[in-house]
């Protein structure tokens, strides 16, 4: 119902990019051009200053997005509060989940949640803590759930689920007979962990503060960006990792990967809901209760 030429604005707005709009969108490049041009002329205003290959708002360009972000919004409560008179379940949820979440905790729920509720059309980005937050701030996405330990104000945090980081192994070589490390010991294992601004990250960080120890103390071999990437560099080397439990069950069960216990030290955290402060949308605010109930 809403106007698509707000969309389309508002994506390259948000994106500074007409190219990443009409793959937003799904639409082709043209289509994204005459959209703008259309609000242009219905304004007799420019929008978009042309940079070289560049782009930027111009002043009623940015006036513009500012009363977009909340049409768009209304728009959307419109259509679930219009569905909801008829005890249906509408609209658009926009969600945004760090990798671990994403990858091994959401896709059994949301499987759940898309057969329970086909009308509701649901849209997952997979990024990290920071990027999530920025996104919330941004309103690219409706509702984030993420592993971090910081908190950003404006946003309210609401822990759903308890998550282990466990250090892991290869079980073969060196490995074989160990179970469990002192902490002198693990300050010189070689490492491999997640990248900085990943909540996995931070939450090795916080609980080493408590031990009195620094990241910099650590034999870090390597930063990688993803658990996949972390779980293949230990299939061929002898480092340890330390990631979720839910993104090595599999392995565990298998025998593949095994848990040595470090002497005193455990790595604990909550996955969170995140959302902007006092604006959460029903639809939101629907499927948070849904996960909760399916992970109880």
């Amino acid at each position: 119902m809403s106007d698509f030429r707000l969309k389309a604005f508002y994506s390259v707005a948000r994106n500074l990019s007409f190219t990443k709009a009409s793959q937003e969108l799904f639409v082709s490049q043209p289509a994204v051009t005459r959209h703008i041009r259309e609000l242009e002329a219905l304004y007799q205003v420019r929008l978009f200053d042309r940079r070289g290959n560049s782009i930027a708002l111009t002043e009623a360009g940015r006036v513009m997005m500012e009363h977009c972000e909340r049409i768009l919004a209304e728009y959307r409560k419109l259509e679930y509060d219009m569905h909801r008179l008829n005890d249906e379940y509408a609209g658009e949820l926009r969600l945004g989940a760090s990798t671990t979440i994403s990858r091994y905790v959401l896709p059994p729920v949301l499987a759940k949640f898309t057969e329970r509720y086909p009308r509701i059309r649901v849209s997952l980005i997979d990024m990290n803590s920071r990027h999530i937050e920025k996104a919330l701030l941004e309103n690219s996405i409706d509702v984030g759930m993420v592993e971090g330990v910081f908190r950003v104000p404006n946003l309210r945090y609401e822990p759903f689920l308890c998550d282990e980081l466990v250090p892991v192994v290869c079980d073969s070589g060196r490995w074989k007979a160990c179970d469990e490390l002192s902490l002198d010991e693990f300050v010189r294992v070689p490492l491999v962990l997640r990248e900085r601004g990943s909540g996995t990250l931070d939450a090795i960080e916080t609980a080493l503060a408590e031990k009195g120890l620094k990241l910099s103390s650590l034999n870090v071999r390597m930063y990688l960006g993803s658990t996949e990437s972390i779980k293949s560099f230990l299939r061929c080397s002898d480092c340890m990792g330390i990631v979720s439990v839910f993104a090595v069950d599999r392995e565990l069960r298998a025998g593949e990967f095994r848990v040595v216990d470090v002497e005193g030290i455990r790595f604990k955290r909550h996955f969170c809901f995140v959302s902007a402060q006092g604006q959460e949308a029903d639809i939101a605010l629907h499927f948070m209760q849904f996960v909760k109930d399916a992970l109880a």
